[in-house]
């Protein structure tokens, strides 16, 4: 038996950015009964389960080593919003667009619960994140994604209108593990 390959130690960030909204009609949900809520006031718990279930798969730990009280005050603040992807009662995904920077809005993190993938909830889910983001009439709306993520995050950006402006390299600690 082969041991086991050790984790990366970099990872190769894309940053994608869009200019104007979309032109094309919004995406239709690929089912009945699915609704997106704004968190207003999300708890610490309630963010860890959709921060955990949506990225445990793809490394994300960068909220994992943030301070509680910080991550909670950032979560809570009015200018983050946490857009929960609800079917039927069970969450199947966020987005969280931050509006804090004027002239832009970023989406922060966007995902899907594992049990939801394949099934068009992902292409909807990034609709209707950027048609909200381009409601508060930004400048740009931007997102970032890196070679950790799902194989289908940066095909999927470029193909909802996102046009990469930059890449980078960034050294992964063990906290990432």
């Amino acid at each position: 038996m082969a041991a086991p390959s050790p984790p990366p130690t970099s990872t190769v960030v894309t940053y994608l950015d869009m200019h104007a909204p979309p032109a094309r009609p919004p995406v239709a949900p690929p089912r009945d009964g699915l609704v997106v809520v704004r968190a207003e006031r999300p708890t610490l718990a309630f963010y860890r389960f959709l921060y955990d279930g949506v990225g445990s798969d793809w490394t994300w730990t960068d909220r994992k080593v943030v301070d509680q009280a910080e991550l909670l005050a950032e979560i809570r603040d009015p200018d983050v919003h946490v857009n929960v992807l609800w079917d039927r009662g069970t969450p199947a995904g966020y987005a969280e667009l931050d509006t804090r920077e004027r002239g832009q809005v970023q989406l922060a993190y966007f995902g899907l619960m594992p049990e939801f993938i394949g099934q068009g909830y992902g292409r909807y889910l990034l609709d209707w994140a950027i048609r909200r983001a381009w409601s508060f009439e930004p400048e740009r709306v931007w997102v970032h994604t890196c070679d950790l993520d799902h194989p289908n995050a940066l095909p999927t950006y470029k193909k909802a209108g996102f046009v990469p402006y930059a890449t980078a390299t960034q050294e992964l600690g063990p906290e990432r593990f």
